[in-house]
Parts: structure tokens; sequence; C-alpha cells
């Protein structure tokens, strides 16, 4: 119901599709793989994208506009770029390099119409967060800098040293409380480094009529439609997650901390 686990065909794969098993209802993500000279045709239909180059190098032709050649030799080594397909919208990736190309493309239910653009590695905007253990360094792709800029999509990436969590202390983002909590449903897309490591993803609510533990690795994505959901990189293994969020009522971030744990963010630990 939440983990879908990973898929290396080629081609486009409709990882989670807009019809999916946890019932999210504003969010949907599909990975396009594609051999060297290959392209790919797509079409949205009520969606804006987001297109996150994940490793090869890509041109992108979206609406008479054309963006690259991009390139990123891999997830860890370089910071993201990115194209913004807006609400349906026809788009083409094409593979202009010589190895394998990996996009995720990154969608929300959207009315507004924008024009695309590019998000290049220097406009992500990068911050180191948490300390100890639960240190993480977050990409932001398409969040505050693109306010005005799209409807709906926030996209960015999170990479956990090995043995480190994330999404720490555990937070939620299921209620709208303004000022106090977003109401989003998110996705997570994982990546390892080296690529058979693995994390532990947990997904739990204040009453625990949800209350579960995944195992997750290179290639899986994790769907968070609400509660809490804390992640941990496996000793030895570097982990990295797109995030993909959307919502009903305004385009924000705002984490809800666990009150049982919240005292953690409180306390200095060097």
């Amino acid at each position: 119901m939440y983990l879908v686990k990973g898929n290396r065909d080629f081609g486009y794969v409709d990882l989670v599709p807009a019809a999916n098993g946890a019932g999210l209802k504003w969010i949907s993500l599909g990975l396009l793989r594609l051999q060297p000279g290959a392209s790919y045709r797509g079409k949205l239909d009520g969606r804006e994208a987001v297109l996150v180059l994940l490793r090869g190098t890509c041109k992108v032709q979206v609406a008479g506009h054309e963006f690259g050649p991009y390139a990123r030799q891999n997830v860890f080594a370089e910071r993201a770029t990115a194209v913004y397909v807006p609400v349906d919208g026809d788009y083409i990736v094409t593979n202009a390099g010589e190895g394998t190309l990996e996009v995720a493309v990154c969608q929300a239910v959207a009315e507004e119409s924008h024009e695309p653009f590019a998000v290049l590695p220097e406009h992500v905007e990068t911050k180191s967060v948490g300390e100890a253990n639960f240190r993480r360094d977050v990409h932001d792709i398409v969040v505050k800098q693109a306010e005005g800029k799209v409807h709906r999509i926030i996209v960015g990436e999170t990479f956990n040293p090995p043995g480190n969590w994330s999404s720490y202390p555990p937070h939620k983002h299921d209620e709208y409380i303004p000022g106090v909590e977003a109401c989003m449903e998110e996705i997570y897309y994982y990546q390892c480094d080296p690529e058979n490591g693995f994390g532990m993803q947990s997904i739990y609510t204040s009453d625990r009529a949800v209350d579960e533990t995944f195992r997750v690795q290179h290639g899986d994505a994790f769907l968070i439609p609400r509660g809490y959901h804390p992640v941990c990189a496996a000793g030895g293994y570097q982990l990295y997650y797109l995030w993909l969020m959307a919502g009903p009522i305004d385009r924000t971030m705002i984490p809800h901390d666990d009150p049982n744990h919240a005292w953690v963010r409180e306390r200095h630990w060097s």
C-alpha cells in the first residue's frame, strides 16, 4: 500500500500512478529511462510536472521551448537540474548522451497555467538540517524560489549520511492548521550509494491506526498520504530521496513535529 518496489525497465514507468493504493489524490510519479539516442513524448492531463534529471544527459522540449543539453553524473555527484512542464503540457525528453538517461517525472494536479522554465544546479537552494545522527543535507529544487511560477507542486532532494535519520524529529503534514501545519501529500523516491544499500522507512499516526516500518532500496518509492514518516540510512550507505509534495489548500511547507519527540530539536547535541 505504501511501498512501491523499483522498476528498471526502459521507457516510461508509471511508478506511482494517479490512482494508487494509498489514496493519494494530488500527486503522482513517473520514472523515465532511455537508451542513448532515444526520445519520449509525454502529455500531461490536468497536471503540472517537474522533470528532475537523475542520471545522464538530456534535452527537453516543452511548448516550443528547448532546454539543454543538461548532464548529471548521478544524484550524489552533482546538484539537480530540472525542467517545469505546465498543466496539460506536451514534452519531449531525448537522451543526448552515451549512457542511460534517468529522469523523474514529478506530477501534481493543477489548474493554473504557467510558463515552462529550467532549474539549473546554481538555482538549487541547499541547507544542512538537524545535528548529530539526524543531520542531513536538503536541496530545494522547486520550493520557495518557484512561488508564482507553478501552481501546487513542490520538489526537492534529501541526502542522509550513513546511519543518519531524516524527516526527524518525526513530523507530519496532513491537517490544515494555519501557521502550525500544512496539508500536503508526499512521495519519496530513493537511491543508495552504493546501490546495494538500503534504508528504513516508518509511517505512523498518533492513534497507531497506521504503524509500519519498511526496508527501502535503490529505486523504490514510498507513498505518504498522512502520518509521521521518519527515515534512516543503513550503516555504510548514503541514502538519497527525491520528495514531491502538493495539497489542496496552499503551497507551503509547515511540518508538525510529533509532540513525543519534539524535544530532540531543542537539545544541543554537539
